[in-house]
């Protein structure tokens, strides 16, 4: 049923529960009304006839006794001629309650006895009975003034009843048409008031279906205008956010297919782990790698990595749990067949909304085609600086030695020995010897054993080695040490070769004396030593080509020694930079990484 029927319905009950109610109302205020009127008539009637009834009995020789049925039948007569619904008149002796006059058809001699006693007192009684299951009503009137008597009606309520049965009816028949015609107008009534809730509805079924263009056609400023309207704000709304969320959802399902695109046809092997380590997603890039199916490598904890290496992932994802950056780190990785392979790994934490890690993404890189390519390179590099230094020491030993032949032959010609010619021979065999020295440093492989020491020690003991040096040289050393853990792995000699070399090289840029400044500082995870003197300095594209093989700014220099401390410092894993400023000096800066404390425990138990 509609909500227009159901308030109609509820309307018309209304309506027709008030209109019983009236009906009830009103027939027992209109029975009671005639049932007033009748007693009030009747007890009017009892005296008028009383009146009549005396007047004649007061007449001489016209007792009621002497004729009975001359006076007040014809009284009696007259009465039920003009009330026809009063069908019986008695009259009661006051003394002896008999009846002299009347009819007595409805007489009941106890009952009516018992009443025309009380009216002697009362002055009026009143009472209903049934007769053969009609409704009657029967009245006592005791006379004052003259006559002894009770004059009794008998007043048939038939008439009565047939009227109220007559106004009932009527009241019914009104009623019904009353409640029909409420019911029409309500329901038309009903239908216009609940006429925007349609178009309401209409709208709220478009919008569940997805449909946010034609709004509501406002009419009314009613609550149904207010709501019609905020429905039509609301679809509005609505169709903006589908249209950002329609625009989101494509631009997701392409970065979706970008990402599984990138994922599934990356040479890189990617695969997904939960907190707990257990695989969670791979690509095919990892089962061509590890030689893993995606539905037998889901589900299973670490089956890559080895035991001498879970150590080492523990500790990358501690860092990361920490909030802390991972380099990628080169490392060994475990195929199905238990083969192991170098590569390059890189894990990145996978976040919530809420920034919480809940899984990680760990990308791995076959190093082995790079590390040939490497191996390969490195060799070529090698053959090409073995080239480079044979065609430089060929080149640096060919000149004293056409000096030495020179002089040779001057000497086999003349057949004498010039002192002078033997100290400039020696001199310049002293220098074939310094080039075939250093070569032999640069090429020669050295044991080297890696050991922590603390780099400021080892530069203190470099400065107070070559003290003496730069006193000659009237050089004053100023140094500036940090306070924090300047711990190092290295092998001590090779490291003091190179501050050796580079302190060296700041005394002799300085032949007229001057202040080197000696600095350590520490970096992140790296400690700098910084070199600066007071020298002529070097131009600018002269630099780059400092550490080439026989390159050198000096007169004596054969350019091995910033070659040689270079290698060294790239043994150590750490970088030598070069700044220079012509008119105001050198500064040369080591970077060596600082210790940790695991690689520190490693160093030492090894």
């Amino acid at each position: 049923m509609s909500i227009k029927m159901k308030f109609s319905f509820l309307i018309t009950v209304i309506v027709l529960t008030l209109f019983i109610l009236h009906h009830f109302l009103s027939e027992y205020s209109l029975i009671r009304n005639m049932r007033e009127q009748v007693r009030g008539m009747m007890r009017d009637t009892s005296v008028h006839v009383a009146g009549s009834f005396a007047e004649f009995e007061n007449q001489p020789d016209q007792s009621p006794t002497a004729n009975p049925q001359s006076g007040p039948g014809q009284i009696f007569d007259i009465v039920k001629s003009l009330n026809p619904n009063i069908k019986e008149i008695t009259v009661f002796d006051q003394d002896t309650l008999t009846v002299p006059y009347g009819t007595y058809s409805f007489l009941d001699s106890e009952s009516d006895a018992g009443y025309a006693a009380s009216a002697r007192t009362e002055g009026f009684v009143w009472r209903n009975m049934f007769i053969d299951g009609k409704p009657y009503s029967r009245s006592y009137y005791a006379m004052e003034g003259a006559g002894n008597y009770i004059i009794s009606f008998v007043y048939d309520q038939e008439g009565m009843n047939k009227l109220v049965s007559s106004k009932r009816n009527d009241t019914l028949i009104f009623m019904g048409v009353t409640v029909l015609l409420v019911l029409l107008f309500s329901y038309w009534l009903v239908g216009v008031m609940i006429r925007p809730l349609k178009d309401i509805l209409w709208k709220v079924n478009e919008v569940s279906s997805a449909r946010f263009q034609q709004p509501i056609q406002i009419r009314r400023k009613d609550e149904f205008g207010l709501l019609a309207l905020k429905i039509n704000a609301m679809s509005q709304n609505l169709s903006i956010y589908m249209n950002k969320l329609r625009r989101a959802f494509e631009e997701n399902r392409r970065m979706k297919e970008h990402l599984e695109s990138f994922i599934n046809h990356t040479s890189d092997a990617i695969h997904l782990f939960d907190l707990d380590g257990k695989i969670i997603q791979v690509n095919r890039a990892f089962n061509l790698l590890f030689g893993y199916e995606e539905d037998e490598a889901i589900g299973l904890t670490e089956p890559i990595i080895p035991s001498s290496h879970r150590a080492e992932k523990k500790q990358m994802l501690e860092q990361l749990l920490a909030g802390k950056a991972v380099q990628a780190q080169e490392t060994m990785r475990m195929t199905k067949s238990e083969e192991m392979i170098p590569v390059s790994v890189t894990i990145s934490p996978i976040r919530d909304s809420d920034g919480t890690i809940r899984a990680f993404a760990s990308i791995s890189r076959d190093m082995r085609s790079r590390n040939k390519m490497d191996e390969l390179l490195r060799r070529s590099e090698k053959l090409t600086t073995v080239g480079q230094l044979a065609a430089g020491v060929a080149h640096e030993i060919r000149n004293p030695l056409t000096t030495l032949r020179g002089f040779l032959q001057l000497q086999k010609e003349s057949k004498k020995l010039a002192l002078s010619h033997v100290s400039l021979m020696l001199s310049e065999l002293d220098r074939i010897n310094l080039i075939v020295g250093e070569f032999l440093i640069l090429a020669k492989p050295q044991a080297t054993r890696f050991i922590v020491k603390d780099v400021r020690n080892v530069l203190q003991d470099v400065i107070a080695l070559m003290n003496s040096e730069a006193l000659l040289h009237n050089i004053e050393f100023r140094s500036s040490f940090t306070e924090e853990d300047c711990r190092i792995s290295c092998e001590e000699n090779q490291l003091k070769q190179v501050f050796i070399n580079l302190l060296k090289n700041a005394i002799e840029a300085m032949p007229g004396g001057g202040l080197i400044h000696i600095q350590i500082t520490g970096k992140r995870d790296n400690v700098c030593i910084s070199i600066t003197d007071e020298g002529e300095g070097i131009p600018e594209e002269m630099i780059a080509k400092i550490g080439d093989p026989f390159f050198t700014g000096k007169e004596t220099g054969t350019g091995l020694g910033i070659m040689v401390s270079q290698r060294i410092i790239s043994s150590h894993k750490g970088t030598i930079e070069i700044k220079s400023k012509v008119g105001v000096g050198t500064t040369v800066g080591v970077m060596l990484p600082a210790l940790k404390e695991e690689s520190e425990r490693v160093i030492l138990e090894a």
